[in-house]
């Protein structure tokens, strides 16, 4: 069974308090929801380690802006630091997007890119993807569909062409107007 993830993060334990926002795009550079997260207030901060380095991803007022793009199979989640600056691009390989009780979701198929703004590139979670496969969670045709997306990506954020990521700012402070 696919863990699917939705856009409001209802159940986001260290989080104490938030504010949610939502809404439905479509225009020629996206077509699909994009979700707002405000964190107010944690339990405790949220420190990852790429590397040498260590980064805060949740905080008090932090920011998390995801988008699920309509008809594609990945979902992007970019965190912003209370300056506003973006701390990293998340982007998780799905079986897909929807709707439902007018919240996003997302269908994870466990393999996840980060991109910090420095332009590094890191692959996350391919042993995840093995496990779902050996433990038949994912048959070899959703493998190999989380393998195709994941190097498209890879390959368009190599290039410069992922332009969802330009668009995260723009996309943040349409939100935060609402």
């Amino acid at each position: 069974m696919l863990k699917r993830k939705y856009g409001d993060r209802p159940d986001w334990k260290r989080v104490i308090k938030k504010e949610y926002r939502q809404l439905f795009l479509d225009t020629e550079g996206f077509k699909g929801y994009i979700s707002l997260i405000k964190i107010n207030s944690v339990l405790e901060p949220l420190y990852v380690q790429y590397g040498e380095k260590r980064f805060c991803i949740v905080d008090d007022n932090y920011i998390w802006l995801q988008h699920f793009p309509s008809e594609q199979r990945y979902s992007v989640t970019t965190m912003f630091n209370p300056k506003g600056e973006v701390v990293q691009w998340y982007i998780d390989i799905c079986k897909q997007n929807g709707i439902e009780n007018n919240v996003p979701w997302m269908d994870d198929l466990f393999l996840d890119i980060v991109v910090l703004p420095t332009g590094d590139v890191i692959q996350k979670d391919t042993d995840e993807l093995e496990d779902a496969l050996n433990q038949g969670i994912i048959d070899e045709a959703l493998y190999n569909i989380a393998w195709i997306e994941n190097n498209n990506l890879k390959e368009l954020i190599k290039a410069n062409k992922f332009d969802l990521m330009k668009l995260t700012k723009k996309h943040k402070n349409l939100l935060l107007k609402q």
